[in-house]
């Protein structure tokens, strides 16, 4: 897959620099696959001698997002008062929700949990999809 080669390489070099300018910055890595990119991080700072394990993060937030928003609404509480834990990787089936683990409880039946899991892993397709291919999965940037 040559977009994840570019993006791994982009990475190594992205830590190279910060190596070079900003070598005890928090560092946090969003581009995808961060399941990826995290590692490659970490094994340049290793190779420099300066790796940090506590100074070193892969950046999911858009899936913890996600997660509560489809949980909130299936459940019909409010968005602000949803916990979801997600664990896994930033692609695909790798994205894991923990909706047994959420909270508040709710007593989704398992077939909505199937469905909200398969949702949340192609969460950035249907974004892309909506913007019928004109952009990226992000509907807005900060």
């Amino acid at each position: 897959m040559i977009f994840s080669t570019s993006m791994q390489e982009l990475s190594r070099v992205y830590v190279l620099l910060l190596l070079k300018y900003c070598p005890t910055a928090l560092v946090n890595m969003i581009s995808n696959p961060v399941n990826s990119t995290v590692p490659i991080a970490a094994e340049v700072f290793k190779k420099a001698g300066t790796y940090d394990e506590k100074k070193l993060f892969g950046v999911t937030t858009l899936d913890v997002v996600r997660a509560k928003t489809f949980y909130a609404e299936k459940a019909k509480i409010k968005v602000a008062d949803v916990n979801v834990p997600v664990v896994g990787g930033r692609a695909g089936i790798t994205i894991l929700p923990l909706f047994s683990q959420a909270t508040p409880k709710a007593n989704l039946a398992e077939g909505d949990i199937k469905v909200l899991t398969k949702r949340m892993q192609d969460g950035g397709t249907e974004v892309v999809e909506a913007k019928a291919g004109n952009g990226s999965a992000t509907l807005s940037m900060a």
